[in-house]
């Protein structure tokens, strides 16, 4: 089995790790670092269940090899909140009845977070597209749209 050893950031935390080069990313957050949050969902990149953000960019973690990673920055879901303090958005999504089963939800928060660093102020239009990767089976959409536009809105004032 080849490794390599790769020094990464990981919600503000540096790790220095030997990984297999065929290792995803998914399976690096969840079975060896103990970070459930990321979903392991399809494994083809369609569902969104195990967005994170690598660098500020929003990316399946199912389709990121562990390697790519040396060097790199990653946030995970469990990154968001700041000790017991949740994110805007975790506070929005719970506000707002948008996490039923819960499944898709991190998902949602961490597309939901680079679509509000990089635009503070999107659209409706704006925030259907920047989820339309995550897939959700419970909610419509409806609820995570207008939790996200709230969560944008405390950002306004």
């Amino acid at each position: 089995m080849n490794t390599m050893k790769i020094g990464t950031t990981i919600n503000n935390r540096h790790y220095v790790l030997d990984t297999r080069t065929n290792q995803t990313l998914l399976d690096l957050l969840r079975d060896e670092l103990g970070l459930p949050g990321t979903k392991r969902g399809c494994e083809i990149g369609e569902c969104g269940a195990c967005t994170v953000i690598l660098n500020g960019q929003a990316v399946n973690a199912c389709l990121v090899l562990a390697p790519q990673i040396d060097g790199q920055e990653i946030l995970t879901v469990e990154g968001l909140a700041e000790g017991e303090t949740l994110h805007p958005l975790q506070e929005a999504f719970l506000d707002h009845d948008a996490v039923h089963c819960g499944f898709c939800t991190p998902g949602m928060l961490m597309s939901a977070k680079e679509l509000l660093d990089e635009k503070p102020h999107p659209t409706e239009e704006e925030i259907r597209l920047s989820i339309s990767g995550n897939l959700c089976r419970c909610t419509g959409y409806v609820q995570i749209v207008e939790a996200i536009d709230a969560a944008s809105a405390i950002a306004k004032t």
